[in-house]
């Protein structure tokens, strides 16, 4: 299990994780949102030990990960732009991840290099920003990490790559893995991952299983022929609203199950629930909460 517990992490005057608290369970996969600069490349890099907290604890399986071996020996970290030396190929960087990494799988490796269109023995500085992060994943997916963390992997993959990479992640998490993957786009998430966690100036503002998430706020439409009164609506938490003719769009807290019955109780000519997706709930959520949505979510 990863644990954040009170972080903070200050450049300056500037708080760029500002007193947080996560916990990752084994074998799930966390999608961290946030718009730019949020604070979630400082996030991942505290979690890899690549940046020490000024305060609080990050513990990998228990244990303190700054500067300690084994717990580094656990984590592989995918940064935004993957660093690799100027005479870097995926085959001699292989040759070195395998003297670090107590876990390296050469069948698993080999098998990769197959899948990927990718020449091996090329100079990975001189690759596109999308085949850069394909030879990143390669050689992170070889080292067998039981935990991965990944910065805007998908940024730069073409759509069959991109579907290519989930599929390897989630057969991995399946085998025992855990992943966090930080991005900006709800979309490229909300099928992707079982948590999700919104980060805003240095700041947790939301954190919920996904599934939960999704049943917590219903979309109903509905049309009656006499309008439902005040008092008739009250029994809703009702936190968006409008009205074309006889038709009401209405967003509710609740499960579905539940505010459907409800409704019926008022006699409607017509009732239906749709499908919110990720973006709408958190949207629906911040707002709820007196953030300005439009500055978080890009």
């Amino acid at each position: 299990m990863i644990g954040l517990y009170h972080v903070t992490k200050k450049f300056g005057k500037l708080a760029a994780l500002d007193d947080i608290s996560l916990k990752l369970e084994n074998g799930n996969i966390l999608g961290l949102v946030g718009s730019n600069g949020s604070g979630k490349s400082t996030m991942l890099r505290i979690i890899g030990g690549v940046f020490e907290a000024d305060s609080g604890n990050v513990l990998i399986d228990g244990e303190e990960n700054f500067e300690n071996e084994k717990a580094k020996n656990k984590i592989f970290f995918v940064s935004d732009y993957p660093y690799f030396y100027n005479d870097s190929t995926i085959k001699n960087t292989a040759d070195l991840y395998r003297s670090l990494y107590k876990s390296w799988d050469e069948q698993k490796f080999q098998k990769l290099c197959s899948m990927f269109p990718i020449n091996t023995k090329a100079r990975i500085v001189n690759m596109s920003k999308g085949m850069q992060r394909q030879a990143a994943l390669i050689l992170a997916l070889s080292c067998r990490p039981k935990y991965l963390l990944l910065d805007e992997i998908f940024d730069g993959l073409d759509p069959v790559v991109r579907m290519l990479v989930k599929k390897l992640i989630i057969d991995d998490v399946t085998e025992g893995m855990s992943v966090i993957i930080a991005s900006h786009n709800l979309r490229e998430l909300e099928d992707f991952c079982d948590h999700i966690a919104l980060l805003h100036h240095g700041k947790i503002i939301y954190a919920s299983e996904l599934d939960y998430a999704k049943m917590s706020i219903s979309k109903i439409q509905a049309a009656f022929s006499a309008p439902p009164t005040v008092q008739d609506m009250e029994q809703f938490e009702i936190l968006s609203s409008s009205m074309r003719g006889q038709l009401y769009k209405l967003i509710i807290r609740g499960s579905q199950d539940e505010i459907l019955e409800r409704m019926r109780s008022l006699n409607p000519v017509f009732i239906e629930a749709l499908p919110l997706t990720l973006e709408e709930i958190f949207i629906y959520e911040m707002e709820g909460a007196g953030y300005d949505v439009s500055n978080i979510i890009e």
